[in-house]
């Protein structure tokens, strides 16, 4: 299988953090810190991975580029 880069987005929710894959549909976790939520997304992945080849034989192309910009708030 080839190595695939996929952008995470973490956002913090309540007394937690939720993350999401913008290329994958409905590939999403949740977890009380980012270094959880960070482990739970990094093991969702392959699985919607496995999933969607099950169902469509082929496997999600990255699309999404996430980036950091500052600016004076």
């Amino acid at each position: 299988m080839k190595e695939v880069k996929y952008a995470v987005l973490i956002e913090k929710m309540g007394n937690g953090y939720g993350a999401c894959v913008p290329d994958l549909p409905g590939c999403v976790a949740g977890g009380p810190t980012v270094e959880e939520v960070t482990q739970l997304i990094t093991e969702a992945i392959p699985i919607y991975i496995q999933e969607t080849i099950k169902a469509a034989g082929v496997v999600p192309e990255p699309r999404t580029l996430a980036i950091e910009v500052k600016t004076a708030a």
